[in-house]
């Protein structure tokens, strides 16, 4: 199983020598390389058992070294990162050829961010290259927020991961592009649309169920249990299903079904607490005796649009 720690050095000398590293982010663990190391980037996709058409994302430590692997930096994406980075914002930018194919798919466009937690920032700052570094799970599998579920998916595989306790976003980055002036939402995540548009004007959402994505977390089926995940109005699913199956609610507990199979996002309401406990309390109910589980929307505000997202594609089975 793979050493749990807080070692920057040993993670660095580990990402030089080119192997991965489990790394803390405030959105989710990522799987690290040197995003510049073609055959530690294989490793990413061969660990995960990830499709080589799935595009990664780099990790920068600052705005500033962002310039070093990208054609051009629009305006919108300037002011985005001067006031969102550090933080769980993905700019899809045109790269330059020192950004192997591998990492973007052959696509001519590169995700870029700047994490939001001191270990990785540290660590980024300790090395000369970008880290590329997609969620550290099974490709299409619940996303990890924590360095023990590193450990439990991915620890047979890899050497280090370094911990840095639960995830306080627990959803991945949004990402966002442009074209001409138009800026586009690739994907949801923990920035939400109204704080982007406070920054930069109105955004338009492409999000796209493809099989050849732009970016990270477009594939029709995503984020996904092993067991079969329905939506729906959660009492009208329990009728139909029985309350042997698992429950995820938003801020109802059903006192007719059993505490082992339920767990509720967010007891007072608030989406972004829903976010942060949304993978973790996936994660124990795929876990548990249910057959199923049984799911209920969030409120389209702020990151529950990006929570409904996730739900969304982790039940398209």
């Amino acid at each position: 199983m793979a050493a749990i720690g807080k070692d920057i050095q040993r993670a660095v000398a580990l990402l030089r020598a080119g192997e991965l590293v489990g790394i803390p982010t405030e959105t989710v663990y990522g799987l690290a390389a040197n995003a510049l190391d073609t055959q530690a980037v294989a490793k990413i996709f061969s660990v995960k058992d990830r499709p080589s058409f799935d595009p990664l994302i780099i990790h920068v430590p600052d705005a500033a070294s962002m310039q070093q692997w990208v054609m051009a930096v629009p305006e919108k994406a300037r002011l985005l990162a001067e006031k969102f980075w550090p933080g769980p914002l993905t700019l899809l930018l045109p790269r330059k050829s020192t950004i192997p194919d591998l990492v973007t798919s052959g696509l001519d466009t590169v995700g870029i961010r700047c994490p939001d937690h001191p270990l990785t920032h540290e660590l980024l700052q300790a090395v000369t290259f970008p880290l590329a570094a997609p969620s550290a799970n099974p490709f299409g599998y619940i996303s990890p927020t924590s360095a023990a579920h590193v450990q439990t998916q991915l620890g047979q595989k890899i050497p280090y991961i370094l911990d840095g306790g639960e995830c306080r976003v627990g959803i991945e980055s949004t990402i966002i592009g442009f074209e001409a002036n138009r800026a586009l939402v690739h994907r949801l995540g923990g920035l939400s649309l109204e704080r982007l548009e406070a920054a930069i004007g109105a955004v338009e959402v492409r999000l796209i169920a493809s099989a050849n994505p732009v970016a990270p977390g477009q594939l029709h089926s995503h984020y996904a249990p092993r067991k079969k995940l329905i939506l729906g109005d959660l009492d009208r699913l329990l009728r139909e299903y029985g309350t042997s199956a698992a429950v995820l609610a938003f801020k109802t507990k059903r006192e007719f079904v059993d505490e082992s199979r339920q767990r509720v996002l967010a007891p007072t309401g608030s989406v972004l607490e829903a976010a942060q406990n949304l993978f973790a309390m996936l994660r124990e109910l795929d876990q548990s005796d249910a057959p199923i589980i049984l799911a209920e929307w969030v409120p389209e505000i702020d990151v529950g649009r990006a929570i409904n997202d996730r739900l969304r594609r982790a039940g398209a089975h």
